[in-house]
């Protein structure tokens, strides 16, 4: 599972001028409302949003995106097939 580090994505934007999730919207297109969300930490963009938004201050997608294990896995006894 990925996670979007918001650290990372507010220094990426901040290196363009974009010091506000309002900036960041109007920069990569996606809502406004779901930008103050993303860049607040309160919720992870869907694929489509990560992808404006790495595009949008060209960088890869993997620089804005940590590796983290999931949930789900952890809870699963050892040996239980999905």
């Amino acid at each position: 599972m990925y996670r979007l580090n918001v650290a990372r994505l507010r220094e990426v934007a901040k290196q363009h001028g974009d010091r506000s999730a309002y900036a960041i919207a109007k920069r990569t297109g996606v809502n406004v409302s779901s930008a103050y969300r993303i860049h607040s930490g309160e919720t992870q963009p869907d694929l489509i949003n990560a992808l404006r938004i790495a595009d949008a201050y060209d960088v890869d997608i993997r620089t804005l995106m940590d590796r983290v294990e999931d949930e789900a896995e952890e809870d699963e006894p050892a040996g239980a097939a999905a």
